[in-house]
């Protein structure tokens, strides 16, 4: 089941992504959140701004559905982030609820590098230097 699946421009919020793959059968449920850090490459980062493709929710909610159709995985929630984001601020979140914990790391951690992957969502990093570049863009 796909509870969530959704690109958002507000603030995500992990517990709720948690209560939406509940399940009385789950034995375990694992999360996780992508958090916007102050550096990357050895360069220091101020914020990150994120863009989506008008379609981005759709391919998103279709990698949601690949990890749901394991018959191990109970429920799929996962959400992206758009717009200005500071560092500490939450750009992704993503869990997953199955019998056994191992399925739930390993579903979460598909769910994760598949949206990454596929998702056309585009970061626009600004440096403490007051460069810019664009990354990430699939």
């Amino acid at each position: 089941m796909i509870a969530i699946a959704e690109v958002l421009d507000a603030p995500l919020d992990l517990a709720a992504h948690e209560k939406a793959v509940a399940d009385p059968r789950a034995g375990a449920v694992v999360s996780f959140q992508g958090v916007v850090r102050d550096h990357d490459h050895g360069r220091g980062v101020t914020l990150l701004e994120y863009e989506g493709h008008p379609n981005a929710a759709a391919v998103l909610r279709e990698v949601a559905a690949e990890i749901a159709a394991d018959p191990d995985v109970y429920a799929v929630a996962v959400s992206h982030r758009v717009g200005t984001l500071a560092i500490g601020d939450v750009a992704l979140v993503a869990a997953v609820s199955t019998a056994h914990r191992a399925a739930a790391f390993a579903a979460c951690a598909r769910l994760v590098d598949e949206a990454k992957a596929r998702l056309p969502i585009w970061k626009r990093q600004v440096f403490t230097d007051g460069t810019d570049e664009w990354v990430n863009c699939p």
